[in-house]
């Protein structure tokens, strides 16, 4: 695989910040929500954008809070609702909530240019991309028709974790796109009555997957029910005063990413 030299740059959007995992089920939807959120409060003047490019499985909506049909403007160009401050595009808003799309893949490479040129994205600073599980056709799609700032691989400690995020890895360096660093989810269960910490998924394999890699590890995320909570309430929980440790690792992961991305796109 080769990167496209053709690229053409989001009109007016400084950073794309892909956030992957090549897995489901590690919490990288979690982690991409809360953390344009915390891009957002870090630059108080800083405007941020989210985009929910898993076009089968649109989650985007339920923890945002948001169901609305996108207003058209005179371009014909979709203005993307805004909620916690953040300027929010998911195939959620254009389906029914519960259908299943069965679409093949030209379809879904025309849905995910549809999300990125058929949206009036701009001004932004950051725009968060939520891609999908995988390494396949949205993911090289994205990659090779848009410049991107980097990628940041998500994955818990567990080996079987591990494995994909490092086909990940090596997916966005074929591709050309740097790979900022890792965010370990789930890292550590701290219990609620007597503060144990238990490492359910394992220890340390995000911070020896990085130095295996070659790049940073931004974060650990400890495994805790309030965070699942919110989401599923659609109230992140880096847009309301709540848990200051939970607030403080995403804090943390957006200033280190902040600290590694290259000069503004555009």
């Amino acid at each position: 695989m080769v990167a496209n030299l053709s690229k053409i740059p989001l009109a007016g959007v400084g950073h794309v910040i892909l956030v992957s995992s090549a897995k489901g089920g590690v919490g990288k939807s979690t982690v991409a929500v809360n953390l344009a959120i915390a891009l957002k409060n870090i630059g108080r003047e800083k405007k941020v954008g989210l985009l929910d490019a898993d076009i089968y499985g649109p989650s985007l909506p339920k923890m945002m809070n948001l169901r609305v049909l996108p207003e058209i403007n005179r371009q014909s160009l979709m203005i993307p609702p805004v909620n916690f401050g953040i300027h929010c595009m998911s195939m959620g808003f254009l389906v029914k909530e519960g259908d299943a799309l069965t679409w093949r893949g030209p379809i879904v490479m025309s849905a995910v240019q549809k999300l990125l040129r058929g949206v009036l994205w701009g001004p932004l600073d950051y725009l968060v991309i939520d891609m999908p599980p995988g390494t396949g056709d949205v993911q090289i799609s994205i990659s090779q028709n848009i410049p991107v700032s980097g990628a940041v691989i998500v994955t818990t400690p567990q080996e079987i974790a591990l494995l994909d995020a490092r086909k990940g890895i090596t997916m966005f360096r074929n591709l050309k796109i740097k790979v900022i660093g890792i965010v370990e989810n789930m890292s550590v269960f701290v219990c609620e009555k007597c503060n144990h910490q238990t490492h359910i998924f394992g220890k340390d394999g995000a911070r020896n997957l990085a130095q295996e890699s070659e790049t940073c590890l931004l974060g650990t995320i400890p495994l805790n029910k309030f965070l699942r909570e919110t989401c599923d309430e659609g109230k992140p929980l880096m847009a309301f005063e709540s848990d200051l440790s939970l607030r403080k690792a995403f804090t943390d992961v957006a200033s280190n990413l902040i600290e590694n991305l290259p000069p503004p796109l555009t």
